[in-house]
């Protein structure tokens, strides 16, 4: 996953990182939409997302954008009024979409993408969908108490809506599976959990979880396990106490697990098609669970933007998302062969660092118990302090999971080194990174010529600046500047030439005093200052 565990352990001099960065496989592509705030830094409603037919599909005003699984943008079905929520066909062939500006459900087509069906229906703002078989559950409402739920049995030539229940301030958000329905009032102090029983021919009550016994707020998002016995959700605390991922019992109704997530407020959780891992995210932060143990096995962070509630799904060994700038633009955050064994890799930097000399980096890649031990490639860039990233070059493993590789810091300051290994099928890709702190290279001025002369005639000065062996560019000009017993006075600078050296004149026109001639070297980025001197007695 993106950039997981984000920060840089700084040390004096040197600093090194473990935890797992960006993927060269791993994307956040801008979406080419923006939400427009309503106030109080509240959004228009969209960036949900599903995966079907091979591609992603994401929600967003008046069209779903589409793209591939890697995460590229293909096009978009437009002529949507208010697309909102989105749920898939089982066998990926279709779409939904919850068109709250037209009071419609869409179905598309994800193989042509074309709009085979609109139903009209009789219930204000439809907002997030479930599907499960071929019933399909409709959370509607603008926001205002007049939120519900419904169902349309898409089986049907004409589908007719079907009341579950009425009388809630926001669409809630629903989940069915197997023969469990689950609905939830978003954002509510307290929370109450609906579930109902499919087993009849209508959505039956079993029971609710209710919010104020149990200490709940919320939830920004909820779903459920492929038989449909588990509820997980994202509940913020009624008390003020600490936020977390949950699993219910959706027959018992009682908290079976809790996942502590990687940040306060938990916005979006989905889990993986054998049950097996949950995924839940917020803000900017996501991370992975095993189900049955809560174990978080995986971290990650995206500095594109924060997440929005609801918008996460696994997607073949993916993970997928949509997180919203500040501005209100949509971006796809794809977390690449998340469900992967998993691999390491640790990277240091051979101190101290000096710029233009070259600096030697080692690494080492751990894979899997059981990989095999083949050369894998690894890219290794560099970031320099104004953000410009370059690839130093390629370098492979050997045997026993090593590499080394040779760069020469072009400047002075902080630098931070990146080593990727991009995964394979198999197994899970792995980065590192490295900071240094790369010293300026010293350098030193030496200045000769006359310690006598007169007024009317032309003293000649020479010298050179020397760097350790290195030197700027031909043609840099150097401050050169006289002084008696009065404030210095500037003269024409002297200009360097290949080998370092530089000259330059002055003609007095008062005797009697003694001349401090300066010159002086103000650095670079490469570069220490420096400078020299020489006294001349002018009669």
């Amino acid at each position: 996953m993106i950039a997981a565990g984000g920060i840089l352990a700084l040390a004096v001099g040197l600093a090194v990182v473990q935890a797992p960065v960006a993927s060269a496989a791993d994307s956040t592509t801008a979406l080419g939409i923006a939400l427009a705030t309503t106030g109080l830094g509240t959004y228009e409603k969209g960036g949900d997302v599903v995966v079907a037919g091979g591609k992603i599909f994401v929600s967003g005003r008046d069209r779903i954008v589409v793209a591939t699984s890697e995460g590229t943008v293909t096009g978009a079905i437009t002529g949507l009024s208010g697309a909102v929520g989105l749920a898939a066909a089982s066998d990926g062939e279709h779409l939904y979409a919850a068109l709250s500006g037209s009071n419609q459900v869409a179905e598309v087509d994800t193989g042509t993408l074309a709009i085979t069906r609109r139903f009209d229906v009789a219930y204000p703002c439809p907002t997030n969908l479930s599907l499960s078989g071929t019933q399909l559950f409709v959370g509607y409402g603008c926001d205002g108490w007049d939120g519900g739920l419904f169902s349309l049995d898409l089986s049907a030539e004409v589908p007719t809506a079907v009341q579950i229940r009425a009388g809630l301030y926001n669409p809630p958000l629903v989940a069915a599976a197997g023969n469990t329905l689950v609905m939830a009032d978003p954002n509510s102090l307290p929370a109450t959990v609906y579930v109902y029983d499919l087993t009849g021919t209508s959505a039956t009550l079993r029971g609710t979880i209710d919010g104020r016994t149990q200490n709940l707020a919320g939830p920004n998002d909820l779903t459920i396990t492929s038989d449909g016995s588990k509820l997980i959700a994202g509940f913020g605390k009624s008390d003020g106490s600490e936020d977390q991922f949950e699993s219910w019992d959706t027959t018992s109704l009682t908290r079976v697990r809790v996942y502590d997530p990687p940040g306060s407020h938990p916005d979006a959780v989905a889990i993986s098609p054998d049950d097996a891992h949950v995924a839940g995210a917020t803000a900017s932060l996501a991370a992975m669970y095993d189900t049955a143990t809560a174990e978080n096995v995986y971290s990650n962070q995206n500095s594109m933007g924060s997440i929005i509630p609801g918008s996460l799904v696994f997607s073949g060994g993916d993970v997928v998302g949509v997180v919203r700038q500040a501005t209100g633009s949509l971006y796809l955050w794809r977390m690449q062969g998340v469900l992967l064994p998993a691999s390491t890799m640790t990277l240091t930097a051979s101190s101290p660092a000096t710029a233009l000399e070259p600096l030697t980096l080692t690494g080492r890649l751990t894979l899997p118990a059981g990989a095999p031990t083949d050369a894998r490639p690894v890219v290794v860039t560099r970031r320099l302090p104004d953000g410009t990233s370059t690839t130093v070059g390629d370098t492979t493993t050997t045997a026993d999971g090593t590499f080394t590789i040779t760069d020469i810091p072009p400047l002075g300051g902080d630098i931070s080194y990146t080593a990727v290994w991009d995964g394979t099928a198999e197994i899970r890709w792995s980065s590192a990174s490295a900071a240094i702190r790369a010293a300026k290279r010293q350098t030193s001025l030496t200045l000769a010529g006359p310690d006598k002369g007169s007024i009317g005639k032309t003293l000649k000065f020479h010298g050179a600046l020397d760097g350790g062996g290195k030197l700027p560019p031909a043609g840099t000009l150097l401050t050169v500047e006289r002084a008696d017993s009065g404030s210095p006075v500037r003269l024409r600078s002297a200009v360097l030439a290949d080998d370092g050296s530089f000259s330059f004149t002055d003609t007095p026109s008062i005797g009697g005093r003694q001349y401090t001639y300066t010159v002086k070297w103000p650095g670079n980025d490469i570069f220490l200052p420096s400078q020299a001197s020489h006294v001349v007695s002018v009669s």
